[in-house]
């Protein structure tokens, strides 16, 4: 495993802690799933972006105070047909992100279904963030920003709006879910949003449970 020493941080310091958590997205297809992570993982957008089959398989790290969070991130099928296999990656997952599209309203009524079917059969304390993606298309907006802020509320999830085009919010909301785990229970100040971020990323085909700190 890599990282088993202190990581470095940009000023030279050194961090002793590392935990590794496994994060899935799940969303409609066409929602931006693998958008968001290509931002996030690689600072990249593709206007056109091709299906997921299966599941995608990426790592990224972030650094915070005294810890760096390493995430293991599967980003999911969004097709009906791969519905049956989801349960194969949230399965032992300590984060999830429920992305839907803020143009289509029926990409929020799926998020609702993929929410409640976290809050049933994952992790009791899976961090769960619901991610209304395509903001740069308020323009056409069908899902209002207070209903689904309020059904975050009332469903006790983290709520952003995002937009993999511009990057708008892509690394808050995975800061906000690292700040959010376990391991940072008692700890606190926030962080700058971007500056502290260290980014390694990888790709490989080999699946995984997460979830350690050394």
């Amino acid at each position: 495993m890599a990282n088993r020493a202190g990581a470095q941080r940009p000023n030279g310091a050194t961090q002793g802690k590392i935990c590794q958590f496994k994060l899935v997205l799940l969303g409609e297809s066409a929602v931006g799933k693998s958008s968001l992570v290509l931002r996030f993982v690689k600072g990249q957008f593709h206007e056109y972006q091709e299906s997921t089959i299966g599941a995608a398989f990426l790592t990224q790290t972030v650094c915070l105070d005294d810890t760096t969070v390493k995430f293991e991130i599967w980003d999911t099928a969004g097709q009906e047909r791969y519905h049956s296999l989801a349960p194969m990656y949230y399965r032992g997952a300590q984060a999830a992100i429920v992305v839907y599209d803020i143009t289509n309203q029926d990409t929020f009524g799926r998020a609702k279904t993929w929410v409640k079917e976290l809050q049933r059969q994952a992790s009791p304390n899976i961090v769960i963030a619901l991610a209304g993606n395509k903001s740069d298309l308020s323009n056409k907006r069908m899902v209002e920003y207070e209903e689904a802020q309020a059904y975050a509320e009332e469903n006790s999830l983290l709520f952003m709006e995002t937009s993999a085009k511009t990057a708008m919010n892509v690394n808050d909301i995975f800061l906000a879910i690292a700040k959010k785990l376990p391991k940072n229970e008692g700890g606190g100040a926030a962080q700058p949003r971007q500056q502290g971020m260290k980014l390694n990323n990888s790709e490989t085909s080999q699946a995984s449970e997460g979830g350690c700190c050394k």
